[in-house]
């Protein structure tokens, strides 16, 4: 029998938050705010809302796919790209990322990372 059809939030970008700083960041600029509430798990899969005010941190990075719902920031990946992100962009990033985040306008995100 297929799993039920659930609504999980009405309008994520309206969604309330539980503020916190996530373990491991560090921050860099700015007085930044990190936000986050788990909306559902999915197949062993987390499903979240993220977001933070204008600053810069750092993190290294858990399993991840995320897409901007909305605000803008630069991400850069230690010994790779940088990113410029805004609503819409879809992003992966590997387990043991190490990341700098500049956000420019609060930035919040849907993701999916693996529970474990």
């Amino acid at each position: 029998m297929p799993a039920a059809v659930a609504l999980l939030v009405a309008d994520v970008g309206a969604e309330p938050l539980d503020e916190q700083v996530p373990a491991g960041v560090v921050v860099l600029a700015g007085v930044p705010t990190a936000a986050v509430t788990s909306l559902a798990e999915v197949a062993g899969a987390e499903v979240g809302v993220w977001e933070m005010t204008p600053g810069t941190v750092t993190d290294v990075e858990a399993d991840e796919v995320f897409v901007v719902l909305s605000g803008r920031a630069t991400l850069g990946v230690e010994g790779g790209a940088t990113l410029e992100l805004g609503p819409g962009s879809v992003v992966r990033l590997p387990e043991g990322a190490r990341t700098t985040w500049t956000v420019t306008e609060t930035l919040r995100k849907v993701y999916v990372t693996p529970r474990g």
